[in-house]
């Protein structure tokens, strides 16, 4: 069954801007994961690169290429379409890990599924 998590207040997320970064757990792992808002709509997906499982940013929280149209990982120059998470070009193997988000009356949230979990805390 899916949980809704809150993730940030809307306004946090500014078109082609800075991504909120959070945790998740991807199996049995625990990961970064961002959100972004791209032409008005927020998405998120798993910070792993399908090229080499490294995280993208190439700054804190920075994933937008100079365009503002692509998400580019900084390790290798492979580019995602912000909207799917499919790589156009560069290095990369399909397409990012997508993460369910939902934006209502300001606020944003990610839905946990069979795959993703929240962070256990310790």
């Amino acid at each position: 069954m899916s949980e809704s998590v809150f993730l940030c207040p809307s306004s946090d997320l500014v078109d082609s801007g800075e991504a909120v970064p959070f945790e998740v757990r991807y199996y049995s792992e625990s990961v970064a994961a961002f959100a972004v808002r791209y032409a008005g709509t927020v998405y998120a997906y798993i910070n792993r690169c399908t090229h080499v499982p490294m995280e993208m940013d190439y700054q804190p929280n920075q994933f937008f290429d100079s365009t503002g149209h692509w998400l580019m990982c900084a390790t290798h120059g492979a580019m995602y379409s912000p909207q799917t998470g499919q790589c156009l070009m560069g290095r990369c193997r399909g397409g990012l890990v997508k993460i369910a988000v939902s934006e209502e009356a300001g606020m944003v949230h990610w839905h946990t599924s069979d795959k993703l979990q929240r962070k256990q805390a310790l």
